[in-house]
């Protein structure tokens, strides 16, 4: 399987130029292709947090660490001493970082459910209206965000695939077909969670009609 320095520079160096190329077409201003370049790339990182010893699944809980602290200091800054919000962010971040990170650890395995395209749908799905409500971008910015968290993570599924094939010697690796999988059949009810997650995700996001139109257009 590819390192985690190859998933970020591949991810990278492909959906910075898919973003480019969506401001040059006028799809996305700016800050937009900005999101979409920083979004494939994390994307890329994705399907790797059911390792429990990989740098991703620590970015990953960092990162949902301070959204939690953030969104407690937005909700309750105005509501209790100053004082408080820091200790209630402090500990809404280290409640991340430990046992709920802990539990994912417990309950995953790695190049499981989570490594796999429905997966990657639902990291889409999860994205959408984590940018629309809590980050309170546009209905297309958001969906753009979450079209590259697609395809970031897909990214990383496909690079597996390759680095499974060992080239100067033509021989296939025993992990090839573990990573660019459309689920893992050996864990119904993990899959069937994922596809219960895609559709909440779904019906918490913005309609796609944005795009619907700029495409049409």
């Amino acid at each position: 399987m590819a390192n985690f320095n190859t998933h970020v520079t591949v991810a990278a160096a492909i959906s910075a130029p898919l973003a480019a190329g969506a401001f040059i077409m006028g799809f996305a201003n700016m800050n937009e292709a900005i999101f979409y370049a920083l979004a494939g790339t994390l994307g890329g990182l994705l399907p790797d947090i059911d390792a429990d010893e990989s740098i991703a699944i620590r970015l990953v809980f960092r990162l949902f660490g301070a959204l939690a602290a953030g969104l407690i200091i937005a909700v309750w800054v105005h509501q209790l001493p100053h004082w408080q919000v820091l200790a209630w962010a402090i500990a809404g971040y280290l409640v991340v970082r430990l046992p709920i990170q802990w539990v994912f650890e417990q309950l995953t395995i790695h190049r499981g459910t989570l490594h796999s395209l429905l997966a990657n749908v639902m990291f889409a799905a999860i994205a959408v209206p984590i940018a629309f409500h809590v980050f309170d971008l546009s209905a297309k910015t958001a969906w753009g965000i979450g079209a590259f968290i697609f395809i970031g993570s897909t990214i990383h599924l496909i690079l597996d695939e390759l680095y499974s094939i060992e080239l100067s010697g033509m021989r296939i690796k025993r992990s090839f077909g573990t990573a660019l999988k459309l689920t893992d059949w050996g864990e119904p009810l993990a899959s069937l969670l994922l596809v219960l997650v895609c559709g909440l995700g779904y019906w918490l996001s913005p309609t796609p009609d944005a795009w619907v139109s700029a495409f049409a257009g």
